[in-house]
């Protein structure tokens, strides 16, 4: 499964359309400690001078092995093969992620350049 994610605004992407953000930094906090605790071994509480650069770089560095990594795979799987294997957790999981990205696009939340890419991708989805 791949992972993709967009962490910063700063982090200039080449290709629009691959923008999609999977993971909220806050709603995915817990899941953000728990994929640095197990992978780095920092506790992210006991970390009080950690700066944001080093943070945002290690989150970049996030395995697929992780608890951030496992959900950001669900969230983002869009192999037909590899979703029908999806269980029932996966697929609600994988569902009502699609449907907050869909309701942030309908709410206007983003760039217009965002949203037009967005849009763009579904059309390529839905007629390819």
């Amino acid at each position: 499964m791949k992972i993709t994610r967009l962490l910063r605004h700063d982090f200039k992407r080449k290709n629009p359309s691959n923008t999609t953000k999977w993971y909220d930094l806050y709603e995915d906090w817990h899941l953000i400690e728990s994929s640095f605790t197990k992978q780095y071994g920092i506790r992210l509480r006991n970390e009080p001078d950690m700066t944001w650069d080093e943070f945002s770089t290690l989150l970049a560095g996030i395995m697929p092995e992780t608890p951030l990594g496992q959900i950001i795979s669900i969230r983002s799987e869009d192999d037909p093969d590899i979703l029908k294997g999806f269980n029932g957790e996966q697929k609600k999981i994988r569902n009502e992620w699609r449907s907050r990205l869909a309701q942030d696009l309908l709410q206007g939340k983003g760039s217009p350049e965002l949203m037009i890419a967005h849009f763009q991708q579904m059309m390529k989805q839905s007629f390819s």
